[in-house]
Formats: C-alpha cells, sequence, structure tokens
C-alpha cells in the first residue's frame, strides 16, 4: 500500500490520535468508536486508484460516519425483528440477534480471515461482514446498544463471545459466538472454547469484558500480526502507539514501540525509548534495565 503525502498522513495522525485519547478517557469510552478511531491511520493512508479504491479517502469524519450509519442500519433490522417477535428472554434475544446479524447481514468468521490485517480493522469488517471473533462481537454490541438491548463482551482466552441479555437488561444472559454467525454457547461449549486456548474454565472468565480491555485486545491482535511479518512492521508500530494512549497499558509496550523503531532505522528515537525504559526498570530489575541500555546502546552504534 503506498502512502499518502507526508503532511496529509500526519494530519489525519494527528487527528485521529487525539480524539483516540479523548474517548478513552472519558467517563464512559465506547470501545466500538475507540476500534473505529483506530482503524482510522491505517484505512485513510491510500493513494487514489489504488486496488479497488477509484475515489481519494474519504475524510476521518467520513469514515466515521459511514460506519455509524451502517451500525444504525443493522440497529433498525434488530428493532424491527423485536418489534414483530418480541423476544421473552435472553435465549430468543440471542436468537433474533443471530437471525439478523448471522443470517440475513451474513457476519460471521473463517479461519482464513486470521491472517487478514482487516479483520482486525472494525470499519472494513463492517463493509466486508468478516472478521475475528472480537471485532465481529463488537458489531453485535455496536448494534445492539443502538437497538435498546443488552450484550456484554466476554474475553475468553483465545476466543471472544458475547453475553446476550434480555430486552431492558437483568441479571440473565446466554452465551453466543459471533464468529459462527451467533451460535449459542452452554458453559461446556465455553469450557471447550478455554481449554482448547490452554486454560482451565472458571466463572469468573464470564465476567464482562471492560471497554478498554476489548481496544488493548484489539490493538494486540494487530502487533501480534505484524510481529509475524516483518514487511508490516509500520503496521505494528502504529498499534503500539495507540496501545500506549490508553490510560492503562502494559509498561513492556514501550521497550517494544523502541525495538520497533530501530527496525524501522530510527536508531536514535529507538535507542532514547530504550534508555527511558531502563529507568523505570532501575526500580525493581537492575539487570533487565542493564540489559536494556546495552540494546540502546547497540542501536546508536549503527549510526557509525
Amino acid at each position: 500500500m503506498s502512502a499518502t503525502s507526508a503532511p496529509a498522513k500526519a494530519a489525519v495522525t494527528e487527528q485521529s490520535r487525539i480524539r483516540f485519547r479523548t474517548e478513552a478517557r472519558a467517563e464512559h469510552p465506547d470501545p466500538v468508536l475507540l476500534c473505529l478511531l483506530a482503524a482510522a491511520e491505517q484505512l485513510l493512508d491510500r493513494v487514489p486508484g489504488e486496488g479497488r479504491d477509484q475515489e481519494p479517502p474519504p475524510t476521518l469524519d467520513e469514515l466515521l460516519s459511514g460506519c455509524q450509519a451502517a451500525l444504525d442500519r443493522h440497529a433498525a433490522a434488530v428493532r424491527q425483528a423485536v418489534a414483530e417477535r418480541r423476544p421473552r428472554g435472553p435465549e430468543e434475544t440471542a436468537a433474533l440477534l443471530a437471525a439478523v446479524l448471522g443470517g440475513r447481514e451474513r457476519f460471521h468468521g473463517r479461519q482464513t480471515d486470521y491472517r487478514r490485517l482487516e479483520s482486525s480493522l472494525l470499519p472494513e469488517v463492517l463493509r466486508r461482514r468478516r472478521g475475528l471473533p472480537i471485532t465481529l462481537s463488537l458489531v453485535w454490541i455496536g448494534v445492539a446498544a443502538r437497538a435498546g438491548l443488552t450484550v456484554h463482551g466476554i474475553a475468553l482466552p483465545g476466543h471472544f463471545i458475547v453475553a446476550v441479555g434480555p430486552p431492558g437488561g437483568g441479571d440473565e444472559y446466554v452465551l453466543a459466538d459471533p464468529f459462527h454467525g451467533g451460535r449459542l454457547l452452554d458453559l461446556d461449549d465455553a469450557a471447550r472454547l478455554t481449554a482448547a486456548a490452554g486454560h482451565r474454565f472458571g466463572p469468573e472468565l464470564l465476567t464482562p469484558a471492560q471497554p478498554l480491555d476489548i481496544v488493548l485486545r484489539v490493538l494486540g491482535n494487530i502487533r501480534g500480526w505484524a510481529s509475524e511479518r516483518p514487511e508490516h512492521a509500520r503496521a505494528q508500530l502504529w498499534a503500539t502507539e495507540l496501545a500506549l494512549l490508553l490510560p492503562r497499558h502494559p509498561a513492556q509496550l514501550r521497550l517494544e514501540r523502541a525495538e520497533i523503531l530501530v527496525r524501522t532505522g530510527d536508531f536514535l528515537g529507538g535507542a532514547a525509548e530504550m534508555d527511558s525504559y531502563a529507568q523505570i526498570l532501575d526500580a525493581f530489575d537492575p539487570e533487565s534495565a542493564g540489559k536494556v541500555r546495552l540494546e540502546a546502546r547497540s542501536a546508536r552504534n549503527r549510526l557509525n
């Protein structure tokens, strides 16, 4: 993918990151909006006539409004189905969502989607109606919220699902798997999914995922995808820098960013980040701090 002009890309990056940082610090952050903003840098960095794009890429506001309109359309279809069927409990509500989103609208995933960056970019998931378990779950969460239904994300290890409650909320819920078109799950299914990821299942795993944790996991998927593909180091850098804008994030992300900067040729910038991270390590892991400083020195030596 070719890049747009440097000033134009810088403007898009600054605008989207300011809005991303602001939303992440809101009293009730919206994970759907955050993931739309997170994808903006990647999707707006296009050249007219490239691939399927025959026109200049949209502005940030146009991208966001188009995605919001798509969510609104799906929510209108769900509201109509609710009015016609009048679901009487969480199981009927989940079945209704599956019929509309997984059936009529064909939102689902396949194993091949794990190999595509687009599967982690929410605007592309809305366009293609294909994605990863977590991004498809975000579609369910966003649509349900607009339709007045209760849907929470459930961050099972290795496979994100949703918990669907009745209209108007309540303590009852059923589990559904948006990746498989909204297939209903019982506790044994959830335990099998958890075991497949090498973890032991417990009821605490069914606690609704916090919005910022969902966003961090989406960005982690992008970082993991890019780390296996050295030619996409810039995508890994972008996802890492966005994760660092969240109020809570693993401190080690700073070292990851430093190492990516070095790999992409910014030896001084990467070395400076390593030195800064080493200062954090000094207080509780002096040995690791020393190793990081050696990495910083090695990065600077590459300028010679």
